[in-house]
């Protein structure tokens, strides 16, 4: 098996080597330009641990889609979404992104959702001349690795290391907290990312620094370790499959003190798993509220969502509904549907409106917008602060 993976590998290598210059195969280019509609993959964890993720993502990029498509589509073709699941697996992920821009042909691909999938779908995207755009994987060495710019990896949402300042600041700052519990997953990009950041910003004493692995069940000893210590908060980094096991846990051995986390609790599963009774007093980072709307076009995506869906939207199907729109704003700027112009599009967007925010894309492919501080109570929002980089 590894020899055949050596030897298709080369061969998608030595089609890129005979690309033309800053995007694309000279013959995808021309069979893009040519082609009927604008195909554009989603390369997404629609089953598997994290599949909460992928399918609000799903849900977003298809509304987007619908309504660009209602609107006449990108310079005049309609987009066609060529849906794959990953299965919250990064090798899947790797091959997904080989079969959309080798087979399927796509000009651009959205997703994956997370860090983990994102970084592994990279190489192979990047060898096709092919951009990923990510509305939520947020390690900051996907768009740079080794002090390199990725140049065709892109992301709708805000980095690792801004969260964790946020999250940091907002524990001293909004909180008056002055001693940390940290209960993080060593298993992630993701969270080791958090940790990181969190730990460089926070000013206060970190009284205890504990670990856990994804798919783990019991976080009773953890628990049991930290509950007698002087603290003021836990910072949890990581999924809300695991996050909501721990906070049930927390809660039921009596532990009271604030819980906040990043954007990896903005799913509704994870009230599901903890409890809505437990979630009291949990703070986290999100891209989207409907309480505090970052752009005019924030009620508007909600009635259309609400409509197509009959549910409120969360950050997730606001962030890959970015995404699509984002793909949209670049091809017409460059007046062209093709990988090349997309890649120089994105590169260059500039005071992008979007849902999430308005952005416009930084040196190293990371939007510069605001983020949103959610405050549960019995597990609803009872807060959002709009807080600006």
């Amino acid at each position: 098996m590894k020899k055949i993976v050596g030897m298709l590998m080369g061969a998608t290598l030595l089609l890129s080597a005979c690309g033309t210059p800053g995007g694309g195969t000279a013959q995808n280019t021309e069979s893009q330009k040519e082609a009927d509609t604008v195909k554009i993959g989603l390369n997404m964890e629609l089953s598997g641990t994290v599949a909460g993720y992928g399918n609000q993502e799903k849900e977003g990029a298809e509304l987007a889609v619908k309504e660009i498509n209602d609107a006449g589509g990108i310079n005049g073709k309609k987009v066609e979404l060529v849906v794959k699941d990953n299965k919250s697996d990064t090798a899947e992920a790797a091959t997904i992104a080989t079969s959309l821009t080798t087979s399927d042909n796509v000009i651009g691909m959205v997703g994956p959702a997370t860090s983990g999938a994102t970084k592994a779908a990279s190489p192979n995207a990047t060898k096709a001349k092919v951009p990923i755009i990510t509305p939520s994987a947020t390690d900051d060495s996907i768009t740079v690795a080794n002090d390199k710019i990725q140049e065709y990896i892109f992301r709708t949402c805000f980095q690792d290391s801004f969260q964790g300042v946020i999250l940091a600041n907002y524990a001293s700052d909004n909180l008056k907290a002055e001693k940390a519990v940290i209960i993080g997953d060593v298993s992630s990009d993701y969270a080791k990312g958090l940790t990181k950041s969190f730990k460089d910003t926070f000013k206060g004493e970190i009284v205890a620094d504990e670990k856990f692995n994804a798919k783990d069940k019991d976080f009773k000893a953890i628990l049991t370790k930290i509950k007698d210590k002087d603290f003021d908060f836990i910072y949890l980094p990581g999924y809300y499959e695991e996050a909501g096991l721990i906070i049930k846990q927390a809660r039921e051995m009596g532990i009271e003190q604030p819980i906040i986390g990043a954007d990896g609790f903005s799913d509704s599963k994870l009230i599901d798993i903890a409890g809505a009774e437990n979630m009291n007093n949990i703070y986290y980072t999100a891209h989207f509220s409907e309480k505090a709307p970052a752009s005019d076009k924030v009620k508007t995506f909600i009635d259309a969502f609400k409509e197509e869906y009959g549910k409120s939207p969360s950050s997730f199907n606001a962030l890959s509904y970015d995404s699509v729109y984002m793909i949209k704003g670049a091809l017409e700027a460059e007046k062209e549907n093709t990988s090349d112009a997309l890649t120089k599009g994105l590169a260059t967007l500039k005071d992008f409106d979007g849902v999430t925010g308005t952005m416009t894309m930084d040196e190293n492919h990371n939007p510069k917008k605001p983020a949103v501080v959610i405050g549960l109570e019995k597990g609803e929002e009872k807060s959002a602060e709009v807080v600006n980089p």
